[in-house]
């Protein structure tokens, strides 16, 4: 088994847990437009307890969402931008390299209402292509060493992804898949299908799931096999349910679970394990803790 790579853990469990109120549209975004310094202090924070690839709080700022709060176009990208420049910062001041990988969240992450994980947004292709595109050049040009493109639902938005991130040069991706069950991404298409798609993609040089139960990501990984050579990563959330109705959590978190299914994710062939929404730092520094003895 070679060590995996250690990603971060939830952006906005960590900000919760600094004592932060999440903004209701914008979650971790919204803070980051307030107290930049505590999205760094937090990315410090995942360093110290040990991972390796930062994913910055872009994931909810869109060109649309940010209008919405007052920000115009040169705003929003200079907060999108700055996104990244505060994931560096974190790193120079933690005194060692990190992999900083640009947040693009789904279409759904500006409707706020959980479609994140259902998929069923009413777009056809080209609606979706205006939505990503712009945000997607931006990202791409910021002086990340990736894109993490995360808790994508549906086959379709893949699909869009992959032509815009055909369209230029110069940048990798990972696309990441919120999912049902073990056989499943959110909209009812076998990952393995998803994963087929982005094979054909290559931007694309890592397909994974985050924000999905960790009892699925096993499975999930083996259907991701079965369409895809591709790196794979995973980032599950701790096992708990999001209730978008009354918006709060449910469920419980077993940590001693969560690390026995990492090596387990691990003896499969995972390039990188974090978390996901309810993992903090504490649960990351455990996750370290696991493989600080395996070759890399």
């Amino acid at each position: 088994m070679q060590r995996p790579l250690i990603v971060d853990g939830g952006l906005a469990t960590g900000l919760e847990e600094l004592g932060h109120e999440l903004h209701p549209r914008l979650w971790s975004a919204g803070v980051f437009l307030e107290t930049p310094q505590s999205v760094e202090e937090l990315h410090t924070a995942y360093l110290a307890a040990g991972a390796e690839i930062l994913v910055t709080a872009s994931y909810q700022m869109s060109f649309e969402g940010l209008a919405r709060e007052g920000l115009d176009s040169t705003a929003a990208e200079s907060a999108m931008r700055a996104t990244i420049e505060t994931a560096r910062r974190a790193a120079h001041r933690h005194g060692r390299p990190a992999i900083v990988a640009a947040s693009v969240g789904p279409y759904g992450a500006v409707l706020a209402d959980g479609s994140e994980y259902r998929g069923d947004y009413g777009l056809g292709p080209e609606e979706l292509a205006a939505f990503h595109r712009r945000r997607l050049e931006v990202l791409r040009r910021s002086g990340a060493d990736l894109l993490a493109i995360e808790t994508i639902p549906s086959l379709e938005e893949a699909r869009v992804l992959c032509a815009l991130l055909s369209e230029h040069d110069g940048i990798d991706a990972w696309i990441s898949f919120s999912c049902r069950d073990g056989m499943h991404i959110a909209d009812g298409h076998r990952i393995s299908q998803a994963s087929a798609l982005l094979e054909a993609c290559p931007a694309v040089t890592a397909v994974g799931v985050n924000c999905t139960a960790p009892e699925y990501v096993s499975d999930l990984m083996d259907g991701i096999r079965e369409g895809s050579g591709k790196r794979i990563i995973v980032y599950p959330n701790s096992g708990e349910t999001w209730d978008a109705v009354r918006r709060r959590w449910s469920g419980n978190i077993v940590q001693a679970r969560f690390l026995e299914l990492a090596r387990e994710w691990a003896q499969r062939g995972a390039w990188a394990i974090g978390g996901c929404c309810r993992v903090g730092p504490a649960m990351i520094r455990e996750l370290a803790r696991v493989f600080e003895d395996t070759p890399s």
